[in-house]
């Protein structure tokens, strides 16, 4: 079999990452490759290619140009780790991704479907790329980003919501399916982080609904207008992906940043007290012993 590489370390690591084109995907591909592992990195155009292979000095970025939503996104990763990489892959990185803001009633049905195939189908797409290696080695470890927005619903980002919580689910449910093949599976649930996230990565309604003015499109505005400013440091992120994945019992989710933290503890507690008061209306609908 020929290596996606002419010379590397026996001991070094296959990464493949998805959306590498800028931000947290960007990053974590060089410092992976600095570290002496082999990155399969993906990208949306070939012009992106050169440059993305440049950030390592040593040669250990592979680029590849991949729409996680096309139809033989699966095979085409499959088929590359197989004949390029001796059928090794040992950590994926689901991040691939983009945010789709406005009201839900403002979003058209194609850009819904648009927003799911990317981030959740895509993200299904490569895990089952990756799972067969992983199983026969008995290792691996699958890191899906998905957001703080996958643990707590905001008005403006419904859509983009939606998609989050079904990726943390399938994460879940993913590592307890795989837990006793040695395989490792992390929802990362980065807060707001300085990357193109909310500018010209994202996808705003074209048009919008006065009713919503106060909800939707107040929090769309207040989104886009911190954006460059936000607090997180994208570089400190992906240092924290790293070293989730040295840990030999790493979580099944890892919050990033101050706000992620606050905002979830504030979720939790208001979802039990939530639960508490309303326990009278759902507990006693179980069938009588």
């Amino acid at each position: 079999m020929k290596s996606g590489f002419n010379n590397y370390n026996m001991k070094a690591k296959v990464w493949l990452i998805t959306g590498c084109s800028k931000g947290f995907g960007r990053e974590l591909a060089k410092l992976v490759a600095d570290k002496g592992h082999r990155v399969i990195a993906t990208v949306r155009k070939e012009v992106e290619v050169t440059a993305l292979e440049s950030l390592s000095v040593g040669k250990n970025i592979k680029g590849c140009v991949l729409d996680v939503t096309e139809q033989e996104a699966e095979k085409r990763i499959y088929t590359l780790i197989t004949e390029f990489y001796d059928s090794q892959i040992d950590v994926l990185v689901n991040n691939a991704g983009y945010g789709s803001i406005g009201a839900i009633e403002e979003i058209n049905d194609e850009e819904i479907k648009r927003q799911f195939a990317v981030n959740v189908f895509g993200s299904i797409s490569m895990i089952k790329a990756v799972l067969p290696f992983m199983r026969a080695r008995k290792s691996g470890h699958i890191l899906n980003i998905t957001s703080i927005a996958g643990l707590n619903g905001f008005p403006g980002i419904g859509i983009y919501n939606g998609s989050k919580f079904a990726l943390e689910g399938i994460g879940e449910a993913l590592a307890q399916e795989v837990e006793h093949l040695g395989i490792k599976v992390t929802n990362v649930e980065p807060g707001p982080f300085r990357t193109d996230w909310a500018g010209t990565s994202a996808a705003y309604a074209p048009t919008t609904i006065s009713d919503y003015t106060e909800t939707a499109e107040k929090n769309a505005k207040a989104i886009k207008k911190v954006s460059g400013t936000q607090i997180g440091d994208p570089l400190k992120a992906v240092q924290a992906m790293y070293k989730l994945t040295q840990l030999e019992h790493p979580p099944v989710h890892l919050p990033l940043g101050g706000p992620a933290y606050k905002r979830i503890r504030l979720k939790l507690k208001k979802f039990h007290e939530e639960i508490c008061q309303y326990e009278y209306l759902g507990l006693p609908t179980d069938y009588s012993e």
